[in-house]
């Protein structure tokens, strides 16, 4: 007898390969000032690992990573990606010198590059259209689950005193076996599953948009109807534009908490490296709550209301507004408990726009979800990678000219959540401008090179 639905158990293993994920892309954020010292590293430097070499590489290889699992189907690029991710965290534990950590980090993002677009191309097959905003939300919430266990297991094991190169190691093991089993359980639609019934099949099917699901002739892996990928009817809409806008900003955001956050912690109000990890987790486990509540909201109000830009642009654009309100208001809060607490209710509402913008790549993409997704996440990941390195520098300005803001000397840390809260207001004012318009066959036909 089946527990779940085996869509849902899909969710559950893409979800575990998020949460993977996630754990090796956070955990060198806790372990920074560490690495940095063990190594002999500058500030700088390290700002430069923690985001361009990460974030950049990641967002480069989006749209080849989506490119790749387009053409050799999710089943295979997933299981090799993972693999790949693992082979990475464990190239890390060997850096002893800028070049070598550099050369990791790199390889990192690219590993993890194709794994959400690669999902999200499953979601977009293996669910009906008013459940992708619940499997997407399921899918962030298992980041953010990820994130905030790379940041509070990291710092306990740091304050335990084991070494930052053997908990790298430690952490390669388990994408290893999740690749062995994704590749034994997947198949590419629900069709080819043995464990769905008709029942379940009939479902997904009869929620699907017709643009989504490729016809019966036209099924097989990297047929030529999915791989040619109509880029200028792409690139030619606002809607695109706009939830890629969205995307730089909300993500640019987001890396606050998977960066700085901690040293923030550490170098401003006296805390225990093992406390930044647990503190920082706050809002990252607030973002688990919201991406599962956002996801169910906004399935809930498609079915209500049958309004596509209500339940995903509207739905997201107020739950940013309200985050940056509360992100803003943080500036006037002096202990670093409370802090954190109205930072992470402000990230409870940011996290319900992601459910909202991966719902809409699929409803926006059709056939062509992969390549979709991969550009709005490149776009992101551009924002999620300058930030982390410029946040050094705009330190340094705002010291400069304490006056500009009404700050003593050494608290130019809390400017910083200024620049985080304009962030939010801009990804909010974004999804005002994002419409309920779709790739086509008439678009596609018209506009494919």
């Amino acid at each position: 007898m089946r527990v779940l639905p085996v869509r849902f158990q899909l969710s559950v293993w893409l979800a575990v390969a998020a949460a993977i994920a996630y754990v090796c892309r956070t955990s060198i954020s806790v372990a920074e000032k560490t690495i940095r010292e063990d190594i002999g590293l500058t500030e700088e430097q390290m700002g430069f690992i923690l985001g361009p070499a990460f974030f950049w590489s990641y967002a480069l290889a989006q749209i080849p990573g989506g490119a790749f699992g387009q053409a050799v189907g999710s089943r295979r690029a997933l299981s090799s990606l993972a693999f790949a991710l693992s082979a990475a965290s464990a190239f890390m534990a060997v850096a002893y010198d800028y070049a070598i950590l550099l050369a990791g980090r790199l390889l990192g993002g690219i590993a993890q590059a194709g794994l959400f677009p690669c999902s999200a191309l499953s979601i977009s097959k293996w669910y009906p259209k008013t459940e992708r905003a619940l499997a997407s939300g399921i899918l962030g919430a298992a980041m953010s689950v990820g994130a905030a266990l790379g940041a509070a297991v990291t710092g306990e094991l740091l304050d335990l005193g084991l070494p930052w190169r053997s908990i790298f190691v430690l952490y390669a093991v388990p994408g290893a076996i999740w690749a062995a089993g994704f590749f034994a359980w997947f198949r590419e639609t629900p069709a080819e599953h043995p464990a769905v019934d008709d029942s379940e099949r009939a479902l997904i099917e009869r929620g699907q948009d017709e643009t989504t699901v490729p016809s019966r002739e036209d099924t097989s892996v990297g047929s030529a109807e999915q791989a040619s990928v109509p880029w200028l009817a792409m690139l030619g809409s606002l809607t695109l534009w706009m939830i890629c806008g969205q995307q730089f900003f909300r993500a640019a955001a987001y890396a606050f908490f998977t960066s700085w956050f901690p040293t923030y912690l550490q170098e401003t109000r006296g805390v225990s490296t093992g406390t930044s990890g647990w503190l920082s987790s706050v809002p990252l486990l607030a973002t688990v709550a919201a991406s599962l509540a956002g996801g169910v909201v906004s399935d809930w109000l498609l079915r209500t209301t049958n309004r596509q830009w209500l339940s995903r642009a509207g739905l997201a654009g107020v739950s940013l507004a309200v985050c940056a309100g509360l992100v803003l208001s943080a500036w006037f809060v002096e202990d670093a408990t409370t802090a954190a607490l109205i930072i992470g209710a402000g990230a409870l509402f940011a996290g319900v726009a992601g459910p909202c913008a991966y719902a809409s790549t699929m409803d926006f993409g059709g056939q062509h979800v992969a390549p979709v997704f991969s550009t709005m996440n490149m776009i992101g990941n551009f924002g999620a990678g300058l930030l982390p390195w410029v946040v050094p520098a705009f330190r340094q300005w705002v010291d400069a000219s304490p006056k500009l803001f009404g700050l003593s000397g050494g608290n130019s840390w809390n400017a910083v959540l200024v620049l985080f809260g304009v962030l939010y207001f801009l990804a909010a004012a974004c999804w005002l401008l994002v419409g309920s318009d779709r790739l086509s066959d008439k678009h596609v036909q018209n506009s494919r090179l």
